[in-house]
């Protein structure tokens, strides 16, 4: 569906086909009135997921809020790399870890593909724990989410993860000005990646290994062009190798795959 489909569809109640078998009905005044609040919003540069309080994900429908990053098509490459790679580990023993969960559809998709892991989910903010703790129990999965800072030794398991996946902020503070008014309406903490877009692959780069099983791995999303910045930081490490990296649907680097060496 366009984006326009997808308005209508949702306000009326309608399949996409029902629109079209529909289009010569009049309108209800309430239907209409609510039709024109929804597109003033949208006007005014209000992302149309936050209108709607939903965003799909990987065929699944996940709450959004003005807490949470608005999940991403490209970020289902993130999950589909994670997926190929534990079809190769017990699921019984199967232990992943999700950085920055937001609305936790990373995580969530994850449980409903992996139902005998064990998932941890962290985020710095409790407004976007609250959403994805919703989307967890409207997906009928449980997920032990954390509010943490990236890793905590207090919390996260050193050595104890198969996987560990990351869409970390990676706009660079400079930049965040310059972008589409609907993508400013998202939340900073989600966006901003520091002077250069790189902080939070520094942090997770020094961290990672650790709480990593030995051969575990690390999946990262990236913005574009940083596929080579990215993959500088880690090969400076000595606990971590590049196996993978993944392009887009348009060709762009997105996705980074390490593994902790032996």
């Amino acid at each position: 569906m366009n984006e326009a489909e997808l308005l209508f569809s949702e306000v009326l109640g309608l399949s996409r086909a029902g629109l079209y078998l529909n289009r010569a009905l009049a309108l209800e005044k309430n239907k209409s009135r609510e039709i024109a609040a929804v597109l003033k919003r949208r006007i005014k540069g209000e992302p149309l997921p936050y209108i709607l309080g939903k965003a799909g994900f990987m065929g699944l429908d996940f709450k959004v809020t003005p807490d949470v990053l608005i999940p991403r098509q490209e970020t289902e490459i993130l999950v589909e790399e994670a997926l190929r790679i534990a079809q190769g580990i017990d699921g019984s023993n199967l232990r992943i870890l999700d950085l920055g969960t937001g609305s936790g559809c990373i995580a969530i998709t994850l449980a409903k593909f992996l139902p005998q892991a064990g998932i941890d989910a962290v985020d710095i903010s409790q407004e976007a724990l609250e959403v994805a703790r919703c989307n967890a129990a409207r997906h009928n999965v449980r997920i032990n989410f954390i509010k943490g800072n990236l890793f905590d030794n207090n919390i996260c398991r050193p050595s104890g993860y198969d996987l560990i996946l990351a869409n970390p902020p990676y706009v660079s503070g400079a930049e965040i000005a310059g972008l589409a008014p609907e993508v400013q309406q998202e939340p900073r903490l989600a966006l901003d990646g520091g002077n250069d877009g790189l902080d939070f692959y520094r942090r997770i780069a020094g961290e990672a290994a650790v709480y990593l099983k030995e051969n575990g791995y690390l999946i990262l999303e990236v913005g574009f062009g940083q596929a080579g910045g990215v993959s500088n930081i880690f090969t400076q490490r000595h606990d971590l190798r590049i196996i993978k990296v993944t392009a887009d649907y348009q060709g762009i680097d997105r996705v980074i795959v390490m593994q902790r060496k032996a």
